[in-house]
């Protein structure tokens, strides 16, 4: 009867081994991990807390005298547009504006977590008409973009390519952030994902507004 006691004793002992602090952290950092790998929506919200934190910030030009350094993309080439009503647009008429260009994907986790500042962004500009946004989805997929603004309460304009993409604006890298002056020329050019709250990037539009 000690004998059997004994064993049961040993048995239950060992078996409180598997939930010791250490195998209960790996298993949380396994889970994490994979959740990293398989979710864009997990790893995308991961990386909006990281922006939170100063990380990802925009390398915007720091003056005026650094935006007329813009180049304009190569001769001949623009770019043509549907948006959500499937009207098209080209992107050489929006010149005398500037505009903030974004290549994205529904499935990218870097446009995921970037999504919200340029919704912030936009928000600031919704009513100026010498700004525009223009969201461009690389997949083509209208609907699916549509679907994925109104899940996440955004109110960006979101097009899709109806010509090729000049490699000047887009070279295949999500997401890819374009800010156009009132000239059609590139101010900015960023691949990447990054925080368009940032008050510089603001400042920086406005400038080219003037």
């Amino acid at each position: 009867m000690k004998t059997s006691k004994i064993n049961r004793i040993s048995v239950v002992s060992g078996k409180k081994k598997w939930f010791t602090v250490s195998n209960v952290g790996t298993g949380v950092l396994v889970l994490f991990f994979l959740a990293m790998l398989l979710s864009p929506d997990f790893k995308g919200k991961v990386m909006q807390g990281l922006m939170a934190i100063g990380l990802f910030q925009p390398d915007i030009p720091d003056t005026q005298e650094g935006a007329t350094a813009a180049v304009p993309p190569a001769a001949g080439q623009d770019l043509t547009l549907m948006d959500q009503s499937g009207k098209q647009v080209q992107l050489s008429s929006l010149k005398g504006k500037v505009v903030f260009m974004n290549f994205w994907a529904t499935w990218c986790p870097p446009c995921i977590a970037e999504m919200p500042s340029i919704g912030k962004l936009q928000e600031r500009y919704k009513n100026n008409e010498k700004v525009a946004f223009v969201m461009v989805d690389v997949d083509g997929n209208m609907d699916n973009s549509k679907a994925f603004m109104k899940k996440n309460s955004y109110t960006l304009p979101v097009f899709v390519a109806m010509s090729e993409i000049p490699q000047d604006y887009f070279s295949g890298s999500m997401p890819t952030t374009v800010i156009l002056d009132k000239n059609g020329n590139i101010a900015y050019h960023h691949l990447g994902g990054a925080d368009y709250s940032n008050p510089e990037v603001a400042a920086f539009i406005e400038k080219l507004a003037r």
